[in-house]
């Protein structure tokens, strides 16, 4: 076996330079240098995101976990409410009555509303015409009033205006069948119309102030009043004072002698001729012309009688009573009775075509039942 040959070792003498490594050979091991911290890098962040992937897993895991046992917390709250309900419901129902009790409850119920219909339609057609009937009363009511106060009162004004109310009554209405009625209703308010009703009014004050005056009227004599004479000491002259005023002289003695009205006697004069005057006073507001006329004469010759005529304020008095006397209280009042006959005419012939129709009706729906 030979040796093996020693390995060629440079010498000091061979001084040939080091050859520098390949270049090639250095790129290479950099480059997996590199590739090797950047796979080392990448893995890290995989790792770090895988990481943190898994932490967003378990937190989203964590929140469904916490949603979950909120939402069946709610869904067990809300199945309770939901039973409690059911339980009241049932209970509710249970009070109910019977569906065979409803289904007659609901054929009761129609035949009521069915009747009902049928009662509502009746009174509608009474009462439109009950509504016409009443109007047509009112009218007949207005026309007996007004013909009583032409007749009792003889009241112009207020008859006027009862036949005007009327006749609006019956234009209201505007039935052709009652033409006749407002015929005869337009001659009594031309002939109201026609008249000049008295002045009662002014007869009655005139009269109320003449009475005033009554309380001022002079007796038949004067009366003579005593005056504040000095204080006479002859006992004679006082004796003749106080007889004075007792004895009077009429130089007249030709005429009737009359006792002097004084005192009680004048109170009870002027009371007679106050209640004359009261009396005509009540025959104006009633028109009694032969009660008027028969108080104002008393009452005249009561101030001829008692009362001196020569004395201004007695002889204006008569005078006036004179004047008054000739006034007049009441008028020829037309009659409005054929009036109240004509509408109750109508208010008949209306009735009894109302029957007609009706019995019409009634044999016209048996016939038509029996067919």
């Amino acid at each position: 076996m030979s040796e093996a040959a020693p390995p060629n070792i440079p010498t000091n003498n061979d001084k040939q330079p080091l050859a520098a490594p390949a270049p090639t050979s250095q790129r290479g091991g950099g480059v997996s240098s590199a590739v090797a911290v950047l796979a080392l890098l990448i893995g890290a962040g995989g790792a770090g995101l895988g990481g943190w992937g898994l932490w967003q897993l378990r937190e989203m895991q964590a929140g469904e976990l916490a949603q979950n046992s909120r939402f069946e917390s709610a869904l067990s709250s809300q199945m309770d409410a939901l039973r409690q309900s059911e339980r009241s419901i049932t209970s509710r129902l249970s009070q109910f009555p019977a569906r065979s009790e409803l289904e007659e409850h609901e054929r009761t119920m129609a035949m009521l509303e069915s009747g009902q219909e049928k009662l509502v339609q009746r009174l509608d057609k009474l009462t439109g015409a009950s509504r016409e009937d009443w109007r047509l009363a009112e009218a007949e009511y207005l026309l007996r009033l007004a013909n009583l106060r032409l007749t009792a009162m003889q009241d112009i004004g207020s008859a006027q205006r009862l036949l005007e109310a009327a006749d609006g009554i019956l234009r209201e209405l505007d039935d052709p069948a009652s033409f006749p009625v407002r015929q005869v209703l337009a001659r009594g308010l031309e002939s109201l119309r026609s008249l000049t009703p008295p002045d009662r009014i002014g007869l009655f004050l005139s009269l109320g102030a003449l009475r005033e005056q009554v309380a001022q009227l002079k007796p038949l004599a004067p009366i003579y009043e005593q005056e504040q004479a000095p204080v006479v000491a002859d006992r004679w002259q006082q004796w003749w004072e106080k007889i004075s005023r007792f004895v009077r002289v009429d130089l007249h003695a030709d005429q009737d002698i009359r006792p002097l009205l004084a005192g009680q006697n004048l109170a009870q004069v002027r009371l007679t001729l106050a209640l004359a005057l009261e009396q005509a006073q009540w025959a104006v507001l009633n028109a009694s012309p032969d009660i008027y006329r028969q108080a104002l004469q008393q009452a005249q010759e009561v101030l001829a009688g008692q009362f001196n005529p020569d004395h201004p304020q007695s002889a204006a008095l008569g005078k006036r009573l004179t004047e008054l006397s000739k006034q007049p209280v009441a008028q020829q009042m037309p009659d409005l009775s054929q009036t109240v006959s004509t509408l109750q005419n109508y208010l008949q012939r209306r009735q009894a075509q109302r029957e007609e129709a009706e019995a019409a009706a009634a044999v016209k729906k048996k016939e038509g039942a029996r067919q």
